[in-house]
């Protein structure tokens, strides 16, 4: 009889078990039971993780940022908009007119003191030499003056006074105030300051000064010059020294001015490749998760966007 009823009791328990699952924690468990676990896995499968997507705002560059960067840096805009061949296409016109502009400038500065130089040595050009050869021909200049009104004014003490010296030009050329202008006079300009760059300048550009140069007259001041008597050749040679120094200073100039063009077009072309940069394609690459029952599977989704 008791083994009949612990029979009847075992029976109960694997019916009732057949039936139903266990919940442990809020969740579905194994009950032993392959009928039932089968359920339970189907009732699980294919529950689909959500991946979170990148979110497509926020990789968008900015417009006025690109073009601030490359207006301060040329080739930066376009980094940041991950435009690199452009980028370094513009790094390297930067860097290619920076380094023309500075080695132009140098050989500029090197012919600059060497025409100074040249000017300056005692068989260069004489500020005294050319006063006193315009008082000792101030006749042949202009009949009116006399050079007696201006000697003791214009030379000092063997030096030149560059404010009496102004007078006496003024004069020569006939411009006082009250004359007109005397024909033939070629006396046209003041020397300017010594030393300074304008006078560097016209030692070596107006016939008036070619007097003033060594090889002119050496110290025999007799010789007479007028306007339309060949130059001296030192008064050639200087002007094309004084040339080749402007012909450097305005490579280095052009470099300056390819700099600035360069980080406005640079700027510019940043601020357009960006607004591209927002409107093409987006790739985002994402892994999403797939549950079937108690396998998990990965796989790759790629997302396209496209904005008009």
């Amino acid at each position: 009889m008791k083994k009949i009823f612990f029979i009847v009791i075992i029976g109960l328990q694997l019916t009732v078990a057949s039936g139903q699952s266990f919940v442990k924690n809020g969740k579905n468990v194994l009950s032993g039971s392959l009928n039932l676990d089968s359920k339970i896995a189907f009732n699980n499968s294919e529950k689909i993780i959500t991946p979170v997507l990148s979110n497509i705002e926020e990789q968008k560059k900015s417009v006025w940022l690109a073009a601030g960067l490359s207006a301060v840096i040329p080739g930066a805009g376009e980094f940041y908009s991950e435009s690199y061949i452009k980028s370094a296409a513009f790094i390297a016109v930067e860097a290619a007119a920076i380094t023309l502009g500075l080695i132009y400038n140098k050989k500029g500065n090197d012919q600059t003191n060497y025409f100074q130089n040249y000017a300056d040595a005692s068989t260069g050009w004489s500020p005294l030499r050319y006063a006193q050869w315009t008082l000792l021909h101030i006749k042949e200049l202009n009949p009116n003056l006399n050079a007696s009104d201006y000697e003791n004014k214009v030379i000092q003490n063997g030096q030149v006074n560059w404010n009496e010296m102004h007078v006496l030009e003024i004069a020569v050329a006939g411009r006082n105030g009250m004359d007109g202008q005397v024909p033939g006079s070629y006396y046209s300009h003041q020397l300017p300051v010594y030393r300074s760059q304008q006078y560097y300048e016209l030692i070596g550009k107006y016939p008036q000064f070619a007097v003033g140069w060594y090889e002119f007259s050496g110290t025999d001041l007799s010789k007479s010059f007028i306007y339309g008597d060949p130059l001296p050749k030192q008064f050639l040679d200087y002007s094309v020294m004084r040339g080749k120094a402007n012909d450097f200073y305005d490579v280095a100039a052009k470099a300056v001015l390819v700099v600035v063009v360069n980080h406005i077009v640079s700027a510019i072309d940043a601020a357009w490749t960006t607004h591209n940069f927002n409107k093409n394609l987006d790739l985002h690459a994402s892994i999403e998760t797939r549950d079937y029952g108690f396998i998990t599977v990965y796989y790759t989704q790629l997302n396209l966007q496209y904005r008009f």
